[in-house]
């Protein structure tokens, strides 16, 4: 079924928040983690994890503001993640954040699969998907390295 150059940016706009959306959960779940660690631990998982997904969802949101101010679309503001009950624990915190780091990454892909961003989107969106899933690549096995250092 054709689509209308309107329809196929607000479907790419739409796509790049429910990813920023996958971030934000990311963040909070990494969060959450973060303050049930030691200091060693939660410094590990700030520097190897938090700050370049907290870099991608600025990334994601920015990319997101930036191509519906450029094309007049409505964008929208982000809500922080709602954050999840501390009888998760660390590894039920740091599995979410895996799933919402692979769940962007997935939405992601599929939209710089498609033609969408070539066909309706612009330069510069298409380069910020590409930072912004060069800066995923590797979290989920790195979140995974961490949560087995568990317990040792």
């Amino acid at each position: 079924m054709p689509y209308t150059t309107a329809d196929g940016r607000q479907q790419l706009l739409d796509t790049v928040a429910q990813a920023a959306d996958a971030l934000g959960a990311a963040l909070a779940a990494l969060s959450e983690a973060y303050e049930q660690l030691d200091e060693n631990s939660a410094g590990a998982v700030e520097e190897q994890l938090f700050r370049p997904v907290q870099t991608a969802y600025g990334r994601a949101k920015r990319a997101h503001a930036g191509f519906a101010a450029r094309h007049d679309l409505q964008g929208r503001a982000f809500e922080q993640a709602g954050l999840g009950a501390p009888s998760h624990g660390v590894k039920g915190f740091l599995d979410s954040a895996v799933q919402a780091i692979g769940e962007a990454d997935r939405l992601l892909a599929t939209l710089q699969d498609s033609m969408l961003p070539v066909e309706v989107g612009d330069a510069e969106l298409r380069g910020e998907l590409e930072q912004i899933r060069s800066l995923l690549d590797g979290l989920s096995t790195r979140t995974r390295g961490i949560v087995r250092t568990f317990g040792r």
